[in-house]
């Protein structure tokens, strides 16, 4: 069942070191917050699941939480790469990370499988590719009605699913509207869930056609973090701040600009700094 805690407290208590975490969120509702907490925390030795690994996880990655990451498309969305993830695969700087890529639909088929119970996703796909020849882990079965030959991947399970939603009730059930990418099924999938919330409410009111609701019985811990997704955005909260995605191409680039800008921005800042952005990107509106 669902418990509202402080966010240090729910990561502590949620995260170990060696943990495969997935943390979703596509282009909205990226969980940020919990990604610096995580970075806060010094946590280590992770394997990190991600469809489209971005700006969180290219910080998480240069300051050494990463030792594996799986995913599908890794960048800097609309600007360019991610270079403190290429120097981790490219230099082994601040670690060395292991890679396993995959499609987008084999990343969302894995995650359906294991919110499923299942060991391995069954699909079409991966014909007349080259990622099978660099990835062990795509195989190809036979379907014994058909013959058909499909693609196999492993089913994600990890260890623990991060998100975040607009809102949860007191109840502890979470809400999430608008572009909601795979969140349902991670934290279905996972043994343990993180849930970063806007706002605890009453009652969630009307709800959009593709509103989705995580009872309270499927989620683990939920902190409530206004603002914990920027800079991406949270539909009717704010807005997804594109200047800081621009401005994040020179920090990174650069090691000792990155670790400059980790400690004055995230080391040395608490979860409250999200609830500042966030009201300037609302304002801004």
């Amino acid at each position: 069942m669902s418990r509202f805690l402080p966010l240090a407290a729910a990561v502590a208590e949620t995260i170990s070191d060696g943990d495969t975490v997935a943390m979703e969120g596509f282009t909205h509702l990226i969980p940020h917050a919990v990604g610096h907490e995580i970075i806060r925390q010094r946590k280590k030795q992770l394997t990190l699941i991600r469809m489209t690994p971005d700006i969180i996880y290219d910080q998480m990655i240069g300051m050494g939480c990463a030792k594996k990451l799986v995913f599908s498309w890794g960048g800097n969305p609309g600007v360019g790469s991610l270079h403190r993830l290429r120097d981790a695969v490219e230099n082994g700087w601040p670690n060395p990370i292991e890679i396993e890529e995959h499609s987008h639909a084999a990343m969302a088929n894995a995650y359906e499988a294991g919110a499923a119970g299942m060991p391995c996703a069954i699909f079409r796909g991966y014909i007349g590719v080259d990622l099978p020849k660099v990835n062990a882990r795509i195989k190809r079965v036979t379907c014994p009605f058909s013959g058909e030959a499909l693609a196999a991947v492993p089913a994600h399970r990890p260890d623990v699913a991060v998100i975040h939603a607009l809102r949860a009730d007191r109840a502890g059930n979470v809400l999430l509207e608008g572009i909601v990418g795979v969140q349902k099924e991670a934290v279905l999938a996972a043994k343990r869930s993180i849930v970063t919330v806007e706002e605890v409410v009453e009652d969630f009111g009307p709800r959009s056609l593709n509103a989705v609701i995580l009872p309270s019985w499927t989620v683990g811990a939920i902190a409530v973090v206004p603002g914990g997704a920027y800079p991406s955005y949270a539909q009717g909260y704010y807005a997804r701040d594109n200047a800081f995605y621009i401005a994040w191409e020179p920090i990174a680039r650069d090691r000792d600009g990155f670790l400059a800008w980790m400690k004055q921005n995230v080391l040395d800042r608490g979860p409250e700094a999200f609830a500042v952005h966030a009201r300037k990107r609302h304002a801004g509106r």
